[in-house]
Parts: C-alpha cells; structure tokens; sequence
C-alpha cells in the first residue's frame, strides 16, 4: 500500500487499511478531537475522532515528517527505524 492508493479510498476504506495494517504509534488532543497516530510502513496516518459526537470527523495520510512534530514528546522515531 502506498500513501497515493491509500487517499483514493472512502474514509471508511482507509479506516480498514489502518485496523488491518496499521500500528499504532500515539494520541494526541487538539480543539475537542482526539487524534490517533498510526505507521502504515511507508507513511503515516491520522484517525480524527470527536468524543463527544462519537464520531469520526477525518482519516488521513501522510509522508510528511513536518506532520509528525505533535507527536515527538510522545514516540521515539529512533525505534522506528531498521538498522
């Protein structure tokens, strides 16, 4: 799976992908949304979930290591990689 399929899918195809393939990696919170971060191997993906309406507002990809700076008090990026 490459980050360009994976965005053609309906959100609910992308939430699959992730449940099926995906490891989840942080949380984060920001304005009422609790935000999943998960690694599918070649990008990364978001799960934007509302806790008050109980639902899920956004899921989305992305390569960009910009994207990952919320997360950084939380993972270890270093663990991620294969040496």
């Amino acid at each position: 799976m490459n980050l360009t399929l994976f965005n053609t899918h309906t959100l609910a195809g992308r939430l699959e992908i992730i449940w099926a393939h995906g490891t989840f990696l942080a949380y984060r919170a920001r304005r009422g949304y609790r935000i999943a971060l998960y690694d599918l191997g070649n990008f990364f993906a978001e799960i934007w979930y509302n806790p008050e309406s109980e639902h899920i507002s956004l899921v989305r990809g992305f390569s960009s290591k910009k994207a990952l700076e919320p997360y950084l008090n939380q993972i270890n990026l270093l663990e991620m990689l294969d040496f």
